[in-house]
């Protein structure tokens, strides 16, 4: 029988390193004598659904390297949840239609604790179907609020560049601050675990250095508590640094960002939390502020991306290739960190059924007492998670990435009309 193929297809926000993912994927595929052509769905589950398959089998292995420097998602993207197999099952028969047509027996998805969840149906369903397709989910998130895996590819790069971020604005705002701005404010993402906020702690040398005051998903807002060390941090330091994430909620559980609006998993839509928290600081206290909003920036930085991060990401996605390779399914590559002196992990897995649409936030004891700040023991486990710098090659200036054919394979089947939402 002629080989399966891949379908390797990326998920919702992307990262500095997932595409050192599908890097990973690529390559070891391609050395594999068991595997067919690796295809890669354009736009994530919708390119599979539309039947939108990318023929990677026509880019040189030079190009499929560069991906390991190239941010964004070379294959797209997409948010966009399946409906439940129990309720309507005409998406997921049309994955099956689309898996048969094109002797797909190998489903990758590389995303969050939803793009798992729907890797777990997928196998169940092919599985009940008479079709077992082996799906295997790769982790990414910038957020790193996966459980069971130590950390979460695409978070060190992103924990590197907003400690990095903290630092030179605090040098900024420090120098500026006898005439000018008292208080400026950095949001970052973090729906609901504070992990990309408290990697702003790693800027700190000492206790005085910025960030002054982060603000975490995980404690509820308190504005009296906040004005109150922003004002005793300037009377001592002339200035104040707060770093923000964009989950902070107050005490009865409310997003002090919400928008009104809800993406395609149902989560809220965040944003603009750093300005809020600006105009509490200048109508009660007079300070002059500045606010930034991190934003794409935070997540796209391959400039300046980890070492560390970037051999986890292409590790995971090797990983991939050999799960199939010996006849895993449904589980999901996680990164173990090892009982070392020295830093050191390797790569485990975990069943898809327990990832599943699950959350890890930060532990209390990673918070200091007073809810402003991090711990040694966050210090230790976050600091050799950015550690080495992964410099992209440039070229006149500017950092040299790849620029894939995206080469499409013919469409077999009818098209599909996407239910309404």
């Amino acid at each position: 029988m002629k080989n399966r193929n891949v379908l390797y297809a990326q998920s919702g926000g992307v990262t500095a390193v997932i595409n050192a993912t599908a890097a990973g994927v690529i390559e070891a595929g391609r050395k594999s004598k068991k595997i067919g052509k690796i295809f890669a769905a354009k736009n994530g589950i919708l390119g599979a659904l539309n039947e939108e398959l990318i023929d990677t089998s026509f880019e040189s292995d030079r190009e499929i390297a560069k991906l390991k420097h190239t941010p964004g998602g070379a294959f797209g993207s997409c948010r966009y949840k399946l409906q439940d197999p129990d309720n309507n099952n005409s998406e997921y028969k049309r994955l099956l239609d689309i898996f048969v047509a094109h002797n797909i027996g190998h489903f990758f998805y590389n995303g969050g604790g939803d793009s798992q969840d729907t890797a777990n149906k997928i196998a169940n369903f092919t599985r009940d179907m008479g079709f077992p397709v082996q799906c295997i989910g790769i982790p990414k998130t910038v957020d790193n609020d996966i459980p069971f895996t130590d950390n979460c590819p695409g978070f060190g790069s992103v924990a590197k560049y907003i400690a990095i971020s903290t630092k030179e604005a605090g040098l900024d705002v420090a120098s500026m601050a006898e005439t000018s701005t008292k208080v400026f404010i950095l949001e970052v993402m973090g729906r609901h675990a504070g992990w990309i906020a408290a990697a702003s702690g790693l800027a700190q040398e000492k206790q005085t250095d910025p960030p002054h005051i982060i603000l975490f998903p995980e404690i509820p807002f308190n504005q009296k508590k906040m004005l109150s060390k922003v004002k005793s941090t300037i009377k001592k330091q002339g200035y104040c640094v707060i770093v923000v994430s964009e989950g902070v909620q107050d005490n009865k559980g409310n997003f002090l960002a919400d928008a009104g609006t809800k993406d395609a998993f149902g989560h809220k839509q965040l944003g603009g939390v750093a300005p809020q928290i600006a105009s509490i600081i200048n109508s009660s206290l007079g300070y002059k502020y500045h606010w930034a909003v991190s934003d794409y920036l935070q997540r796209s930085a391959r400039h300046i991306a980890s070492q560390t991060d970037l051999e986890q990401a292409y590790s995971v996605g090797q990983a991939a290739i050999e799960f199939v390779l010996k006849g895993q399914n449904a589980v999901m590559p996680i990164i173990k960190r090892k009982n070392t002196k020295k830093y050191s992990w390797e790569i485990d897995k975990v069943s898809l059924s327990r990832v599943a649409n699950k959350e890890k936030k930060m532990p209390r004891s990673f918070i200091t007492k007073d809810g402003f700040g991090i711990t040694g023991a966050c210090k230790k486990y976050l600091n050799p998670l950015i550690q080495g710098e992964a410099y992209p090659p440039y070229k006149n200036g500017i950092p040299v990435t790849a620029n894939l054919k995206n080469r499409l394979l013919k469409k077999k089947l009818r098209a599909f009309k996407l239910p309404k939402k």
